[in-house]
Order: structure tokens, then C-alpha cells, then sequence
């Protein structure tokens, strides 16, 4: 029993940095049909924002956080603006082809300004130790890391579902010639988006420094695990993915706990498994 509620804890705050990294990668690649493997370059750069702001500058945790988020969002218009929008359209190697080379820029970039060895991320003083639940301690960090996934996951499928822009969005999802048939700027919505996507990546890879190392090769190293939420939770889809997100990181924990010498292999299996027989993932489209 104790191994169980370790595992799902632990599996939980996991789950909540791959949601925030990958939902507006699967929003992003339902709505714009753009195969955006450097989606990960963006949670490595809000995470390099929020260390360099801390461990530097010595700024407060929340300011660092808001900073990476603003930062990198922003910084996304200008990629969208010059980079991507050139090849929406294009085939998919070629898309394949220029975000893979953003992210072996970023990798270089990374050991050129910051060197090749991860970030120190070290919490503000009132979110380290142990809180005391009465039958268990569990570390602070990642019980605030759970308390602030679920606020924003709410906020998150507010905002898409209850708001003109997220109905834009998903009008645009679901037929992009009809969207702008009836007034809808589908591209300024992606340039929106897009940034909303990549703004929120920035915050999942600051929030999850604790779990997720941050270092040049994060981009790389962890892209697999983004695509499988994607794949798995579906595109264009807000609830595919947090579900997806759940199942992933709470199967990898339990997995590396229990059964460490197999390493990710349950992963793999499971994902293969899910996509034979849903290929369109758990809640995307048939």
C-alpha cells in the first residue's frame, strides 16, 4: 500500500509537467496540421529562463515562473512569424526536417551559453521539506506541483471551452475552411495559439526543473514521451492528453519503481498496444 501511494503521487506531479508541456502540442498540431518536433525546445527554454532568473539574479520563485511563461511565449511569435508559418502547408518531412534542426540549435546553444551540465533548481525555502498529511509525508515541491497542474488544467479547459477564443480554436480545429468562411482570421488565431502552446510548455518545463533536469540535450532527450501524450491523448483534443498525461506518468513511475531493469520497455508496449486499436488515440477524432 505504500508502494501504490508513492507511485501514484510521485506518478501524478509527473503527469501534470507532461500535460502542461504537451497539450499545446496537441493543439497546435490538430489545429495547424504542423509537425512541431521542437515543441520541446520551448519547455527547456522557459526552464533555462527560470534557473537563470533564480540562480543569477537571485528572483522570486513565482516572478522567475511568470517570467519563463511571458518570455517564451512571446519569443514563439517571432519563430511562428519567420520559421513556421513558411512551411504550413508543406510536406511532412520537411516540417520534420526544419524542427528537428531547431532542436540540435537549441542543443548546441544551450552547451555554448550555459555549458553541457544540468541547471540547479532549488526551490524557495517555503516549498522544500516534507508536509505532513497525518499517515504520510510527502515532499513539498511536488505537492504544490500537483495543486498548481490542477489549477491550471482547470483554467486551461475553462478557457477553451467557456470563452470566444477557445471556440475559435475549436471551430478551427474541426473545419478550418468553414472557420474562415464565416469571419474567423484563422491566421492570427494561429499565431495565438501557437504562442499560448509554446508559453505553456515554457511553464511546464520551469514548474517540472524539479523532475525533469534541465540541460541542452532536454529537448532530445525527452521528445518521445511529449509525442506519446499527443499521440496517445489524440489532436486538437484539451482532455486526450490529461488523461494520456495521467496514464503515462503513472505507469512509467510504477514501472521504474517495481520493475527498474526493463526501463521504459512497458511504455513502448503499452503505447503500441492503445494505438493498434485506437489509431486516432483515446479522444481524437475516427
Amino acid at each position: 500500500m505504500s508502494a501504490a501511494v508513492s507511485i501514484a503521487f510521485h506518478g501524478l506531479a509527473y503527469a501534470m509537467v507532461l500535460y502542461l508541456i504537451s497539450v499545446g502540442l496537441s493543439v497546435t498540431m490538430g489545429l495547424m496540421g504542423f509537425v512541431n518536433l521542437a515543441h520541446g525546445v520551448f519547455a527547456a527554454a522557459g526552464g533555462y529562463v527560470m534557473t537563470r532568473l533564480m540562480n543569477v539574479y537571485g528572483a522570486p520563485f513565482p516572478l522567475a515562473v511568470i517570467a519563463a511563461f511571458i518570455t517564451v511565449g512571446a519569443g514563439s511569435i517571432a519563430l511562428e512569424r519567420l520559421l513556421y508559418r513558411r512551411l504550413y502547408g508543406a510536406d511532412e518531412l520537411s516540417q520534420v526536417l526544419m524542427s528537428v534542426g531547431l532542436i540540435f540549435m537549441s542543443v548546441a546553444s544551450a552547451k555554448f551559453f550555459w555549458g553541457p551540465l544540468a541547471q540547479p533548481m532549488i526551490p524557495p525555502a517555503y516549498l522544500s521539506g516534507q508536509l505532513d498529511f497525518g499517515f504520510r509525508s510527502f515532499p513539498t515541491y511536488r505537492s504544490f506541483l500537483i495543486l498548481a497542474g490542477a489549477v491550471l488544467v482547470t483554467l486551461l479547459w475553462l478557457g477553451l471551452e467557456r470563452t470566444r477564443f477557445g471556440a475559435r480554436i475549436r471551430a478551427a480545429v474541426d473545419n478550418r475552411p468553414m472557420a474562415q468562411s464565416i469571419g474567423i482570421n484563422t491566421s492570427l488565431l494561429f499565431t495565438w495559439t501557437f504562442a499560448l502552446g509554446s508559453g505553456l510548455a515554457a511553464l511546464g518545463g520551469a514548474l517540472g526543473a524539479e523532475i525533469l533536469a534541465i540541460d541542452p540535450g532536454y529537448a532530445l532527450e525527452h521528445l518521445i514521451y511529449f509525442l506519446i501524450v499527443v499521440a496517445a491523448g489524440g489532436l486538437g483534443s484539451i482532455k486526450g492528453p490529461f488523461f494520456a498525461a495521467l496514464l503515462l506518468g503513472i505507469a512509467d513511475t510504477g514501472f521504474k519503481y517495481l520493475l527498474p531493469e526493463f526501463g521504459a520497455f512497458f511504455i513502448y508496449a503499452l503505447t503500441l498496444a492503445l494505438l493498434l486499436l485506437r489509431p486516432q488515440g483515446l479522444f481524437g477524432r475516427a
